[in-house]
């Protein structure tokens, strides 16, 4: 069942095929929201939009590569020619370090046996892709006077871990580039914030190996938990909070502190 909570709100996410994208999109469907979920391959795009459809969601798919600018620019077409605004970003889709090394939890590499083509690749989509789409919808959120983009990223462990070039200093980038952007557009009322699970998700990125070999008792997160704060963040209760770093796992004791609710 949906409800009206963000009726009339218009949210782009990427990287939103599956894992935390997916189900940031479905909450924020659920919630009342229309959303365009982009990302690079149209199979798994396909029965993703179908998946949010079935649950009466007004969603719409759309293939896009975070690294490519006239990739880009062909979703900030669509928008404007679809929808004409936009109402929220939410700068998601990255790689992980399987990508680079896929036994990077039980045989992790020091970053002077990464491969320099595997290092950009990865800084190219999980630092470059969030400027060049936050560059390239921002004005949306200028002419509106109005906009909220929203950065995922990690826990701080995972940027200063043994092994984790070049994962780690593509999300401390990307906490860099959401406080300077937060700064940077203060001024046209735009609200830039972080968002992170706050553990390990289920989301592909954890070789299955190394699942086998956690204790019983460790737990590892469903996706769902990004689903309270990123509706929190696309609602008008939000609105002017910016530069924050909100924790998934944490949201509820955030939010209290925060906003000093019971």
């Amino acid at each position: 069942m949906t409800n009206d909570k963000l009726a009339g709100k218009r949210v782009l996410i990427t990287g939103a095929s599956s894992g935390l994208g997916f189900a940031m999109a479905r909450a924020l469907g659920l919630n009342g929201a229309t959303v365009l979920i982009v990302a690079r391959h149209a199979n798994s795009l396909n029965r993703a939009l179908n998946d949010l459809k079935d649950q009466q969601i007004d969603a719409y798919a759309l293939e896009m590569d975070v690294r490519s600018e006239s990739s880009i620019m062909n979703a900030v077409k669509w928008v404007e020619k679809q929808w004409g605004t936009l109402d929220m970003l939410v700068n998601n889709a990255g790689i992980g370090m399987r990508t680079v090394n896929p036994h990077f939890l039980t045989e992790p590499k020091p970053f002077f046996e990464v491969s320099a083509t595997g290092f950009r690749d990865l800084i190219d989509t999980n630092l470059t892709g969030y400027f060049l789409v936050a560059k390239a919808f921002v004005p949306f959120f200028i002419k509106q006077k109005k906009g909220k983009i929203v950065n995922i990223t990690m826990n701080h462990e995972t940027m200063k871990r043994k092994g984790f070039i070049p994962y780690g200093p593509s999300r401390a980038g990307a906490e860099s580039l959401t406080l300077i952007m937060s700064e940077d557009l203060k001024d046209y009322q735009i609200d830039v914030n972080m968002l992170l699970p706050g553990g390990a998700t289920e989301t592909g990125m954890v070789p299955d190996e190394f699942k086998q070999s956690l204790p019983k008792d460790f737990k590892i997160l469903s996706p769902d938990i990004m689903a309270e704060p990123i509706v929190f963040l696309a609602s008008d209760e939000s609105d002017g909070l910016t530069g924050q770093r909100i924790t998934a796992t944490q949201f509820n004791d955030w939010k209290r502190n925060h906003f000093n609710t019971n």
